[in-house]
């Protein structure tokens, strides 16, 4: 049976995937740069350095590119966190999966400041365990880094954890890392994108409902 958790946090445990993509919107606007918010949306779960690339063609690395990074972390501390809420359920499947004795990491593309603002908005941050964020990965998702990192600081071999996530980047990365994944569609994607993912729920509280009948209790090899 699984003995870690990795888990992604927006999209995820919080509903605050249209808020990156607006704050992304806004600072590429103030840019002069007219990005459409459908442009960018599909982009949300990939990390900043490639989003930017995708979206408007810049080096993440750039002065440019450092700039617009900021502006956006900056925009959504002021204009959009502050609407941000749990997914439903959040709170209740972290507790569930302590409870079950999982170790609990978490895989993100934020950085460790605002990481630490979307744990607490779900109900989280007194129960994660380990956490491995931007800061901690030179490539991000959908590369492997990040969850590579998470999994190492769960002490566990890759068949021995399994990740939470709602985007097809995250399905890559875990992939990559060798660990199973469970998917959520809350972050907005639909199943034929989250496809090769052990099972794929609405939402942290169906996996709640379901958990007896889940790949928790039921492992798949990956």
């Amino acid at each position: 049976m699984y003995r870690a958790v990795i888990l992604d946090v927006d999209g995820t445990l919080v509903d605050s995937n249209d808020a990156h993509a607006r704050a992304w919107v806004d600072a590429l606007a103030e840019s002069g740069r007219m990005v459409p918010f459908a442009r960018v949306r599909p982009l949300i779960g990939m990390g900043g350095d490639k989003l930017l690339a995708a979206a408007a063609g810049l080096d993440a690395d750039s002065a440019e590119g450092q700039a617009l990074a900021a502006r956006r972390r900056k925009i959504f501390e002021e204009r959009y966190i502050q609407f941000v809420r749990p997914t439903r359920g959040a709170a209740d499947l972290v507790t569930w999966l302590r409870d079950e004795r999982m170790t609990l990491a978490v895989a993100s593309s934020a950085e460790a400041e605002e990481l630490r603002d979307l744990l607490r908005i779900a109900g989280a941050i007194k129960l994660v365990e380990h956490a491995a964020s931007a800061d901690d990965a030179s490539r991000s998702k959908p590369d492997p880094d990040i969850v590579r990192a998470a999994l190492a600081r769960t002490g566990c071999a890759a068949q021995d954890a399994v990740m939470l996530g709602d985007t097809p980047y995250d399905v890559e990365a875990a992939h990559r890392t060798g660990v199973g994944i469970i998917a959520l569609r809350c972050g907005g994607w639909t199943d034929d994108a989250l496809g090769g993912a052990l099972a794929i729920y609405d939402d942290p509280a169906e996996l709640v409902e379901r958990y007896a009948l889940s790949p928790f209790k039921r492992p798949l090899p990956v």
